[in-house]
């Protein structure tokens, strides 16, 4: 399996942990968020892995490039003359994904223990373009599946907007909380007509007029969004256990 994170983001939410750094290098548990990331992707095979950078992206490079990209086969995806958001940050990296095998997307700023095979083996029996892992949570923005776990639609509940690309299906639709993990399989790319800064969410909503994007329901014990300082003394402890654990 191959993989991307993405850590391009400016970490306007962890400051002033950012304030000279990426939020990727900042530390939980006594690993950044990045080394927790790959480490999480390594456990499961991965060996190849593409990262986005943008915000204080040198540092990046360096610190991959001083530890060895740990092991693996480690790309960066250089957005450090304009941020893409996730859609554009993936449709960039297309050249370091050839091939037929699906890839893993993974936000290095979430925590969690989903199984990773699993996923993947949903994702391909289930024949999708794109499968997002979500959950069952209180958040602001969430996702609308039908009964088949097909996206339906989108909705904001602070300000009431929606997206609705399954108009048919969205009087049976569930919400479900994003978790920022995500398979996609490589036909995507030959889909993707956006250019420049757009959102993998408002691809996905296109795309799941006329394809299959599923919902993987995750019921594994921990996720955290760890781009949120005030989450971070709370998430600390949990993780550091499920990291040492993992050695």
């Amino acid at each position: 399996m191959r993989a991307m994170i993405f850590a391009a983001g400016l970490g306007t939410r962890l400051l002033p942990f950012t304030a000279g750094k990426p939020k990727a290098l900042v530390n939980v548990a006594g690993k950044t968020l990045l080394e927790c990331a790959i480490d999480y992707l390594k456990n499961y095979g991965i060996t190849e892995i593409v990262v986005n950078v943008h915000h204080f992206g040198d540092q990046i490079i360096a610190f991959l490039r001083d530890n060895g990209n740990f092991g693996l086969n480690i790309h960066v995806s250089d957005e450090r003359d304009f941020l893409l958001d996730t859609g554009g940050g993936l449709k960039k990296a297309e050249p370091f994904f050839p091939g037929n095998e699906p890839v893993v997307l993974y936000n290095v700023d979430i925590f969690s223990t989903v199984d990773l095979r699993e996923l993947v083996s949903f994702h391909l029996k289930e024949r999708a373009l794109a499968t997002l892992v979500v959950r069952e949570r209180e958040t602001s923005r969430y996702l609308l599946f039908d009964s088949d776990r097909q996206l339906s639609g989108w909705k904001d509940i602070r300000s009431g907007a929606r997206k609705i690309c399954r108009p048919d299906l969205i009087d049976e639709a569930e919400s479900y909380a994003f978790s920022g993990i995500h398979v996609v399989s490589p036909g995507i790319f030959r889909l993707i007509t956006e250019t420049g800064r757009f959102s993998i969410i408002d691809l996905y909503l296109r795309l799941a007029r006329n394809h299959i994007i599923k919902a993987y329901i995750d019921e594994s014990k921990y996720w955290f969004d760890l781009g949120k300082a005030d989450q971070l003394p709370d998430a600390e402890k949990i993780i550091g256990n499920c990291l040492n654990d993992e050695n």
